[in-house]
C-alpha cells in the first residue's frame, strides 16, 4: 500500500484516521468500528462495504495488554 495514499485517507463516516493492517488487508477506524477493505491495491471506502469490528479489535494495544485472557 502506498504511503503517501495512506496518509490521505481518511474514514468517509467521521473522517478520522485509518490504521492499515497489512495482515487482514484492511483499513480500520477504531473510531466507528468499521474496517474497510483493501482489494487489488485499491481500498473500497464506501460504508456499505466495510466490515463491523469486534470490540477487542477496537481496543488500543499496549505493551501490558497481552491479548489472552
Amino acid at each position: 500500500m502506498d504511503k503517501q495514499l495512506l496518509a490521505m485517507l481518511v474514514c468517509p463516516m467521521c473522517k478520522g484516521k485509518l490504521k492499515y493492517v497489512r495482515e487482514s488487508g484492511e483499513l480500520q477506524c477504531l473510531y466507528d468500528g468499521l474496517a474497510y477493505p483493501i482489494k487489488d491495491d485499491i481500498p473500497v471506502m464506501l460504508p456499505e462495504e466495510a466490515r463491523a469490528m469486534d470490540a477487542d479489535e477496537k481496543l488500543p494495544t499496549s505493551p501490558g495488554r497481552s491479548g489472552e485472557e
